[in-house]
């Protein structure tokens, strides 16, 4: 699929896929009124799988297909691979890390979630330990990311 192929090739971490609504006062909206196609008021989530309108394509296929890109993209095996490659390239120009308590917390929540109970553990202990050697000073931002699939897998019902 094109889309994942483009969002996996850059390194894009936190892709937010979305199903398209139309919100009041927008154009799309207007013609979808006029249209008849209107459903429903948008709900302004952009996580509950809801449209608010009556799509021209199968709206089981488009459901389907939705579940698919987000099943893939936030698949641990995609996502830590994304990581890989965002963190490859990253230089960042000031310091990313502070050392505080609520990170030294999240680190060791972050082991036993994810690197013990998680179904994601082989690639959190790969990603752990080339980002503690191949590029140490992003460590902490490793981490940050590898929580951060953990909550796109729990919202898009993965988890």
């Amino acid at each position: 699929d094109k889309l994942t192929d483009f969002i996996q090739e850059s390194g894009i971490v936190t892709a937010m896929v979305g199903l398209l609504n139309a919100p009041k006062g927008t154009l799309l909206h207007k013609r979808l009124k006029e249209e008849g196609r209107l459903i429903n008021d948008f709900s302004g989530s952009n996580t509950d799988f809801s449209m608010n309108f009556v799509p021209k394509m199968n709206p089981d296929v488009l459901m389907e297909g939705y579940k698919k890109i987000l099943n893939t993209i936030y698949s641990p095996k995609y996502f830590y691979a994304r990581v890989t490659t965002f963190l490859k390239d990253f230089d960042p120009k000031k310091k990313v890390f502070h050392l505080n308590f609520s990170y030294i917390r999240a680190l060791v929540k972050s082991i036993f979630k994810l690197g013990f109970v998680g179904k994601e553990r082989i690639y959190y202990w790969k990603l752990f330990f080339w980002s503690l050697f191949a590029k140490p000073r992003l460590f902490s931002l490793a981490i940050l990311f590898t929580i951060y699939g953990f909550h796109f897998r729990k919202v898009s019902g993965d988890v």
